[in-house]
């Protein structure tokens, strides 16, 4: 199981954040490299809790679908979604908000396993923890950036 977590730091209202962090349409903008759409489920607007989303994109110079589920919301505090179906072994996202004294501390942590054994630990080490990270460093760029216009 690799686990990334990462934080970011926004100035805007709590609410206002949560609700970017949800947004198909933010997503899909803020994902516009790796040409990720939403396909079916939710497609546009605010995702909420027990609601699928498939999401299509290309990763490593393929086409991938991944549907995931928000398993839990507590509205503006936190959310999850996690995969059923894709190619992970299992994958888990949570979305942590933390209101601070003059900004809302935001915390990723994402939980996945890949299959395949040992080949599959072995891209994960050599690409896909890279990978990523670096998707949900550029994607909270885009929703810090939108958030707090």
């Amino acid at each position: 199981m690799t686990t990334i977590k990462i934080t970011t730091n926004y100035f805007a209202t709590i609410e206002t954040v949560f609700d970017t962090n949800r947004n198909i349409d933010i997503h899909q903008q803020s994902a516009s490299k790796t040409k990720e759409v939403a396909i079916a489920g939710i497609t546009s607007g605010l995702i909420n809790k027990n609601e699928t989303v498939t999401w299509k994109g290309k990763h490593f110079g393929v086409y991938l679908t991944h549907q995931s589920l928000i398993s839990e919301m507590d509205f503006p505090t936190y959310f999850v979604d996690e995969q059923l179906k894709g190619q992970f072994k299992s994958f888990k996202h949570q979305h942590l908000f933390k209101q601070k004294e003059n900004y809302v501390e935001v915390t990723d942590v994402l939980e996945y396993e890949t299959p395949f054994g040992i080949f599959g630990q072995l891209f994960d080490k050599l690409l896909l923890k890279k990978h990523l990270t670096n998707f949900i460093i550029h994607r909270n760029a885009v929703l810090k950036n939108l958030a707090e216009k």
